[in-house]
């Protein structure tokens, strides 16, 4: 049996598709198809799915990840590169939810009204030819792309400079209309997602120097299209 497919024991999340077919073979009135978007929801890891409700309620997004390029920002071809030179190695299964969840989590661009996102993208990771010449022009496309948005904001952090705010690990400040936030950063509280003002009021000061620290959106925009170039 396909992988995707329920078995007896439950143990395996039927895939969307397997529904609909279900549904018309067992003659379930569309009860069976409609379940697919929990389906969908399901078949993505918990802590995927957490980041993605915070992230469709959130009207200002700060992101600032020091390893890669940020997931939002991620084309499907650099995100599979990623995942394949994973240690373990995930799965072909796991390796495809994870693309699916990282592609259903750009609906944020697509919200009307759209949030204001800020990202910060360290040039190293610009440069790094993940998955080949081909993926990474593809990708720095796509930056160019979404850095034209009028909600969105691309700063490089060249490898030139000699002071740096985000030496210790990546940020994430999402704030939500109600004037509530939550952040997350490996130097507080072990990574976990935190609401304090005092703990917020941190990380978003870290991610206001590195902002500072950085290329502006113009000068990035320029910095991007000349890796492009020599790509």
């Amino acid at each position: 049996m396909g992988p995707g497919y329920p078995t007896e024991g439950g143990k395996r999340i039927p895939r969307p598709e397997y529904l609909d077919r279900a549904d018309e073979v067992l003659g379930a009135d569309g009860l069976l198809s409609a379940m697919k978007e929990d389906v969908r929801r399901v078949r993505y890891p918990k802590k995927v799915r957490d980041l993605a409700q915070l992230e469709a309620r959130a009207v200002e997004l700060q992101l600032y990840d020091p390893l890669h390029i940020h997931g939002l920002l991620q084309t499907p071809e650099y995100a599979r590169g990623l995942l394949l030179m994973r240690r373990p190695a995930y799965s072909g299964d796991e390796v495809e939810r994870f693309i699916a969840a990282r592609v259903a989590r750009k609906a944020v661009f697509e919200r009307d009204p759209a949030p204001e996102l800020s990202f910060v993208l360290e040039e190293w990771t610009l440069r790094r030819p993940l998955g080949g010449r081909a993926v990474l022009r593809q990708q720095l496309e796509h930056l160019l792309e979404a850095g034209h948005l009028r909600n969105v904001e691309l700063q490089v952090m060249p490898m030139d400079r000699d002071e740096h705010a985000g030496v210790d690990g990546g940020i994430e400040v999402l704030k939500c209309e109600d004037g509530s936030a939550v952040g997350r950063s490996p130097a507080v509280a072990n990574g976990r997602p935190v609401s304090d003002p005092k703990q917020l009021r941190i990380l978003e000061l870290r991610y206001g120097i590195i902002r500072a620290q950085a290329l502006t959106p113009r000068e990035s925009t320029a910095f991007i299209e000349q890796l492009l170039g020599e790509t």
